[in-house]
């Protein structure tokens, strides 16, 4: 547990986990963020946003990914009754220990277990920081639960993002070899896979966070493929030097390439703003046998914008038709919905070759991310 409060009681664990906005020096208050990591299941999403409401709590925005059987999310709420930051640490205490009840009713081993858990922090990152932010801490989340070992055993509907080497759709694989260079003293980190937008910014957040350094690197993308080239050295100086070591850094770029990409099918929804809007969306979506695999709710005004990527509960696609339209238009009241059918995947159709080597712009954008998070501990 986490806490950042002026006065924490002695029973919980009280630390500063600020996450700076990167275009300014000061971070928002206005809101309480939320950080909420562990195995996932059917439904999850639902029972978070649900449990949120019940302890009286307005959800602001949130964003969530899942991948391997594990969740991560960010969300930033705020008291319902004032729309005002959550600043008592009892209160906070409360939520923290609500929302990791409902995190491990997931049944899962002794080490699983211990990832399961909710972090508030009062202050950290409001809802006027970048998105890039809010990607980077997730990819950190997903790593911290190590969705890049996949699930301890089989489940049948949880793993609904895409997690295996090959789409399914269109065949195409995620390759990462490893080799050194003892000449120049690198690692060198071949990637091919598909491309897609923000390919470049995920593999370069993973590398970062595992404590590796760029010095040099190259990308192409050729008729929807891309290929990336990094030459990296730990943060001693010395280049990889064991196979395990090599598998590790394989297994975990993969799971970033993976993490993002979500095969389910996508729903925008836009409603006027009210208290326990996503929790109601989200109850809706369960009761009519979709899961949430991925999650991103934003205030825009008098207007809530949510994006879900959804699949059956049972871990199969779904086709959204107009009988489920008209249903959550029923249930929910005035609200625009539109269905995405294939918008987790970008188009490659009007795509050029192209090609450019990176040196210091990119090393300090690793920077720049980087100075952006104090990681928990």
């Amino acid at each position: 547990m986490a806490i950042d409060s002026t006065k924490a009681p002695n029973s919980a664990k009280a630390y500063a986990d600020k996450l700076y906005v990167s275009d300014s020096d000061q971070f928002s208050s206005e809101h309480t963020a939320i950080e909420l990591t562990g195995t996932d299941r059917p439904g999850l999403f639902s029972e978070i946003s649900a449990a949120l409401g019940d302890l009286h709590c307005n959800i602001v925005e949130a964003h969530a990914w899942s991948h391997n059987a594990r969740l991560a999310c960010v969300a930033y709420i705020s008291d319902q009754s004032t729309d005002n930051p959550i600043y008592d640490p009892h209160r906070l205490a409360t939520i923290e220990g609500h929302l990791t009840t409902v995190l491990r009713a997931t049944p899962c081993g002794t080490d699983a277990c211990s990832l399961q858990e909710a972090k508030t922090a009062s202050g950290i990152l409001g809802v006027d920081g970048t998105m890039t932010d809010v990607e980077r801490r997730l990819h950190q989340l997903m790593l911290s639960v190590r969705d890049f070992d996949g699930p301890s055993e089989p489940m049948s509907s949880s793993t609904m993002c895409s997690s295996g080497s090959e789409s399914e759709e269109e065949g195409r694989k995620t390759v990462v070899t490893i080799e050194n260079c003892d000449e120049k003293g690198y690692s060198i980190v071949n990637i091919e896979c598909e491309d897609r937008p923000r390919l470049m910014f995920d593999i370069v957040c993973t590398l970062t966070d595992m404590q590796y350094v760029i010095f040099h690197a190259s990308i192409t993308s050729r008729k929807g493929d891309g290929f990336q080239e990094y030459f990296i050295r730990r943060v001693d100086g010395c280049a990889l030097e064991t196979e395990s070591e090599k598998e590790r850094v394989i297994k975990c770029l993969e799971a970033a390439i993976k993490r993002r990409v979500c095969e389910g099918v996508k729903l925008e929804l836009c409603a006027e703003n009210r208290v326990g809007l996503v929790s109601d969306i989200t109850r809706v979506l369960r009761e009519n046998g979709l899961a949430v695999v991925r999650a991103d709710v934003a205030t825009q005004g008098e207007k809530v914008v949510n994006a879900f990527y959804v699949r059956h509960i049972s871990g199969n696609d779904v086709d959204i038709d107009m009988d489920f339209v008209e249903s959550v238009k029923k249930e929910m009241g005035p609200v625009d919905l539109e269905v995405k059918n294939n918008a987790s995947r970008p188009s490659t159709d009007d795509r050029t070759s192209r090609s450019f080597s990176l040196g210091d712009i990119l090393k300090s954008q690793v920077e720049r991310f980087s100075h952006n998070f104090i990681s928990i501990k």
